[in-house]
């Protein structure tokens, strides 16, 4: 004969079916809570079923941000002139950022590639993504846009508590130099990136957000082109009070001085011919305000060179 059930050994068997029922439904979630999803800024989908650990880097901003959200352990190729922080300089190099070597690009097998639309050519952005490599395209406009770049590489690279800490800190930074320089009397200037072709920034570029976060107006800020080129006329007929040029180093180039040969352009005639680095403000890195902090400074020596005496807010 048969002996009737145990009633705790029912409630045992009871309560081991529901831990396995509740294990079985979240099973099948599981992988959909690891997959990132996420638009890129040219408004294209990006689809990793897990977060990146082996990321090619095709400009120097790019690999910049990454390290600064936590992810450069797993970086393992760069472009030429990653040169920050220094352990990118040690980087396997994949070409320049117009000139991409796709094969040396598919040979580090990367799960992710992290591109730049003004600076990368669709075509070897079209060939990557043919191979079946995701490709998260990056293009800030604005001081805005550096903390949202840190945010989403942490979020593809599995690095968001990182990324937000760098986001915070710069957006933070950001709005002091905001409250204290936004609303200081506006000073006119023309930003040179180089000189021959003589070429500036518009409006639109994220260096003309810095000029308005210093209480300053880009003279040249309604063309339409990102990065035009002008004439010495059109420079001579804006009047800029102040001149920055960038170059490509860290040394002043000697061509800002030529402005010198106009004592009546009102930047020369006031002493108002600056420099800044060009990798402290043309990289869309969080670097850019030591180059903005840097600006600011020198429009506020232009203000006090027109004998005013009040102080920044």
């Amino acid at each position: 004969m048969t002996p009737p059930p145990r009633p705790d050994l029912l409630r045992r068997s009871s309560a081991a079916l529901a831990v396995l029922a509740t294990l079985g439904a979240l099973l099948p979630a599981s992988p959909a809570r690891a997959e990132i999803r996420i638009t890129d800024d040219t408004g294209r989908s990006v689809v990793l079923a897990r977060p990146a650990q082996r990321i090619v880097s095709l400009a120097p901003h790019l690999t910049e941000l990454l390290f600064a959200a936590g992810a450069g352990k797993q970086v393992v190729g760069v472009v030429s002139y990653s040169d920050f922080p220094e352990a990118a300089k040690a980087l396997p190099k994949v070409g320049g950022y117009t000139s991409v070597d796709l094969e040396a690009v598919a040979a580090l097998k990367p799960d992710l590639v992290i591109a730049w639309k003004s600076g990368n050519r669709n075509a070897h952005l079209d060939r990557l993504t043919a191979l079946g490599i995701p490709v998260y395209v990056n293009e800030p406009r604005h001081l805005d846009d550096v903390a949202h770049s840190l945010r989403a590489l942490g979020q593809l690279a599995g690095t968001a508590p990182a990324a937000e800490e760098a986001a915070s800190h710069f957006a933070q930074r950001r709005d002091d130099l905001r409250r204290r320089y936004a609303e200081r009397p506006r000073v006119r200037m023309f930003y040179q990136i180089w000189n021959q072709p003589l070429m500036t920034i518009n409006g639109t570029h994220l260096i003309s957000d810095v000029i308005r976060l210093c209480g300053g107006d880009n003279v040249f800020a309604g063309l339409p082109q990102l990065a035009p080129h002008v004439g010495v006329e059109a420079v001579l007929a804006a009047n800029p009070e102040v001149i920055v040029a960038s170059g490509m180093g860290e040394s002043r180039p000697e061509w800002l001085d030529q402005w010198k040969r106009w004592p009546a352009l009102a930047a020369n005639a006031a002493g108002n011919l600056f420099f800044i680095p060009p990798e402290i403000v043309q990289r869309h890195t969080p670097r850019i305000l030591d180059g903005a902090q840097r600006l600011c400074e020198q429009l506020e020596e232009a203000r006090a060179r027109r004998g005013a005496t009040d102080t920044p807010r």
